[in-house]
């Protein structure tokens, strides 16, 4: 996680990238729509988390794609380190630097869409679990896609199909947190796929990066 992070702070490849195409697309949304309407908050949760799932994809990329130069995923497989702990590493690094684009795009969205949650706390869970279910399934998914030539569109092809019930379930919750209503079920549906495919990852990835 520290190699990962402190590579991406020093060439900060990911993080433009993420950062610039968030800011784009909220931009040209907001013209598209009038900030002012009520239609805003019914689609405003599903463009942000649209926005959050496509910029994740660059953030995600990059992920053991880093490493293929000099054989340093060969090198890294062969350490002692066991392969579950090399994903979590990944995992998390891959969390923080999506979270951070996150973090950074929301007032975003706010400031362009005139809409500001009543409450945080419960928007700042959710960005967390979804978050973390987006991660946990692209940095699999990363791993698998890591040696083939068109890795770049092998991998939205197959993340995102694992990510539709996470992002149904984030955008209903978020749209209720920005109506003040009650989240719902979506937390408790977030809370399951997260453990359940978090084991799942760690149980697997030992066939996936070894075969």
């Amino acid at each position: 996680m520290a190699k990962d992070l402190h590579s991406e702070l020093r060439t900060k490849e990911a993080w433009n990238a993420s950062i610039a195409f968030s800011v784009v697309i909220l931009l040209l949304f907001a013209f598209a729509f009038d900030p002012s309407s009520d239609q805003i908050r019914e689609f405003g949760s599903g463009l942000l988390w649209m926005t959050y799932a496509f910029a994740g994809a660059l953030v995600l990329n990059r992920s053991f794609a880093r490493e293929l130069q000099n054989d340093c995923l060969d090198a890294l497989i062969a350490s002692p380190v066991s392969s579950p702990a090399l994903f979590v590493g990944k995992a998390l690094a891959n969390f923080a630097m999506l979270f951070a684009v996150e973090l950074f795009s929301l007032p975003v969205f706010g400031l362009f869409y005139n809409t500001w949650p009543p409450r945080f706390a419960p928007l700042f869970l959710v960005m967390v679990l979804g978050t973390w279910a987006l991660t946990i399934i692209g940095t699999l998914f990363s791993a698998l896609t890591v040696n083939l030539r068109l890795r770049e569109l092998m991998l939205p092809t197959l993340v995102y199909p694992m990510m539709i019930p996470v992002l149904i379930a984030a955008m209903t919750v978020t749209t209720n947190i920005l109506a003040g209503t009650a989240m719902g079920f979506g937390v408790r549906f977030l809370v399951a796929f997260d453990i359940i495919f978090t084991t799942l990852a760690v149980v697997f990835v030992d066939t996936v990066l070894v075969g």
